[in-house]
């Protein structure tokens, strides 16, 4: 969940890894948005598990083909506490959340501990739940949208406040503090002073949300009385932070995929109207090819486990390459693993859905008359290297006005 900026420790660790079996997985960069992720085609040729150097130091096990992927996400021997990181490893470098013993999370809890966060959050973000709330997300989307003027940045105006502004309504948060959640969010890539004034931000948000009626109080309520204000408030940043974070990015490629397609149907005096007719299978294409991190979260091993040949010795560090999973033929239809498997499968999947969904029903239906205000060939994706996700680097339109 807290993809820190690893980037300043890839670069030596890429030089090291370009003789073994290609360009490293972990590079920085800036590309085409069509272009696939460096490295990827060497790393699925290197077998379905590659062990390399991870950006912290030390060996990391990649895994590269959807079907161990699969059974490496359900395998309780590896698991997402912390507390098995290599001793050496710095943990804001790494990208670490607090090990389970030290913070009350989703992300990192196992067994029964995690099973009963999920029992108490799961009755909220549920599919039906979700869908009754996306009126209120299109009118979110709609009224934000609205506001940009007839040209802007998408990533830079929208993509960000949308999610945080839904979650925040979710969550009882006052849509007077949207401000400060899109500033908390940012300051989590910057440095460690940066990132300990954003926890003190995400914990007054997450305050301010239980004085309010809302999912945050409800989320209080199911959770036991021994869980402290401070739990709350950490699994409160959890939902923020992490519901801004996936959807944030996997909203830029998906506006960006609808607007191209917008003015290819321009060009071609090919008539567009409503919606894509399969919206969900479009997002889910997107969430695939385009997944918001390129790797899972941190899984290390509780002891020797052995996966398609290869032994990997207790406590080492295990990454699932999402990214290069999109064209393997062995991957299930739908979204693939953006969202994870197994027992950690995100819980905000459906939430996530919803609100990508309502976002482009509103662009495509009610402001038709929104473009690319640059060539789609010159559409640039950036790679923050190490485990971070790719992202658009800008995504300007014009004709940003609502049908009248």
């Amino acid at each position: 969940m807290l993809l820190h900026n690893t980037a300043n420790v890839c670069h030596s660790v890429c030089v090291t890894q370009q003789s073994s079996h290609g360009a490293c997985p972990f590079a920085g960069g800036t590309r085409r948005p069509d272009e696939p992720y460096p490295g990827r085609e060497a790393l699925r040729a290197a077998g379905p598990v590659v062990v390399t150097e991870a950006p912290a130091g030390g060996p990391v096990a990649v895994v590269t083909t959807a079907a161990l992927a699969r059974a490496v996400l359900g395998d309780p021997r590896i698991v997402k506490d912390t507390a098995l990181a290599p001793p050496d490893w710095e943990p804001r470098a790494a990208g670490l959340e607090p090990a389970a013993a030290d913070a009350l999370s989703l992300t990192t809890a196992e067994g029964e501990a995690h099973a009963a966060l999920r029992r108490a959050h799961a009755p909220m973000l549920s599919p039906r739940r979700m869908r009754a709330r996306q009126p209120l997300m299109r009118d979110t989307a709609r009224e934000l949208l609205a506001g940009l003027g007839d040209a802007a940045d998408l990533t830079a105006d929208f993509t960000t406040r949308y999610p945080l502004t839904v979650v925040g309504d979710l969550l009882g948060l006052p849509r007077t503090m949207i401000d400060d959640a899109v500033d908390a969010c940012r300051r989590m890539f910057g440095d460690a002073a940066d990132g300990a004034a954003a926890m003190g931000a995400f914990a007054r948000l997450g305050a301010a949300a239980l004085q309010h009626d809302g999912l945050a109080r409800e989320l209080r309520g199911r959770l036991p009385a021994s869980v402290t204000d401070d739990e709350v408030h950490y699994l409160l940043f959890a939902l923020i932070f992490a519901g801004q974070l996936t959807t944030d990015i996997a909203l830029g490629f998906l506006l960006a995929r609808v607007l191209v397609a917008r003015d290819g149907a321009q060009r071609s005096s090919t008539r567009t109207g409503g919606p894509p007719a399969d919206m969900p299978a479009l997002v889910d294409d997107v969430l695939r090819r385009d997944p918001p991190a390129p790797f899972t979260l941190w899984r290390f091993t509780t002891e020797e486990v052995e996966l398609a040949g290869v032994v990997l010795a207790p406590r080492t560090p295990v990454l699932v390459d999402l990214a290069g999973l999109a064209d393997d033929p062995g991957a299930a239809a739908g979204s693939g693993l953006a969202f994870g498997a197994g027992p950690h499968v995100c819980a905000g999947i459906h939430l996530a859905r919803a609100e990508l969904a309502a976002a482009v029903e509103v662009l495509v239906a009610d402001f038709p008359h929104a473009r690319l205000a640059v060539p789609a060939a010159d559409l640039r994706r950036v790679d923050p290297g190490g485990v971070e996700g790719s992202r658009l680097a800008a995504l300007p339109v014009h004709g940003l006005r609502p049908r009248e």
